[in-house]
């Protein structure tokens, strides 16, 4: 945590590089908020810090509805949609398109397939299905140049549904197939 001094300059310049660093409570009202509210600042023997907002309310304090510090930066609210696309990211890679469609994932987010198609292009600039391909192309590059695992061994491994699947697409993106890949790097 930071030193009250510090806490108390950066809320009187509402310091927006201090915004999720600390949580300013107010004695009077009982209400806490972020160093950038743009509500009237209070006297300075009237305020308590607190390094998080929920160590502010632990302490008895609302959250301000102007500023709302309960969806302060780096929490979930705050992110608001890249939240979604990053939890997409992450089943991605751990396959879920391998063996899903872009539906089931959707699904499993809570969110439409449309609008998280829409949620890729604009913070992503690409499609699930897409990022997909990218992830397992990764995969199987990562096989290639560490085991002597089959083609076929790295196809299904990666997440390819067949091994003429991965020769397409490494065809289509290096211009050769896998295993010439493979002979390069021996």
């Amino acid at each position: 945590m930071l030193d009250f001094e510090t806490c108390d300059a950066a809320r009187l310049r509402r310091d927006p590089s201090f915004d999720g660093k600390f949580f300013t409570a107010v004695l009077t009202t009982r209400i806490y908020c972020r160093p950038v509210c743009p509500a009237k600042r209070s006297l300075t023997k009237n305020v308590r810090y607190y390094p998080t907002a929920a160590a502010a309310e632990r302490a008895g304090y609302r959250p301000c509805l102007r500023c709302r510090p309960e969806a302060a930066p780096f929490c979930a609210a705050w992110k608001g949609t890249k939240t979604t696309v990053e939890r997409a990211l992450r089943l991605i890679e751990e396959g879920a398109l391998d063996a899903g469609t872009v539906n089931d994932l959707a699904d499993r987010l809570g969110v439409g397939a449309r609008h998280l198609s829409r949620l890729f292009a604009k913070h992503i600039g690409a499609s699930p299905t897409q990022t997909a391909q990218t992830f397992r192309i990764g995969r199987a590059k990562k096989l290639l140049d560490t085991t002597t695992l089959s083609i076929t061994d790295v196809a299904f491994q990666a997440g390819f549904g067949s091994v003429r699947r991965l020769n397409a697409t490494f065809s289509e993106l290096y211009g050769r197939s896998p295993s010439s890949i493979r002979r390069l790097k021996g």
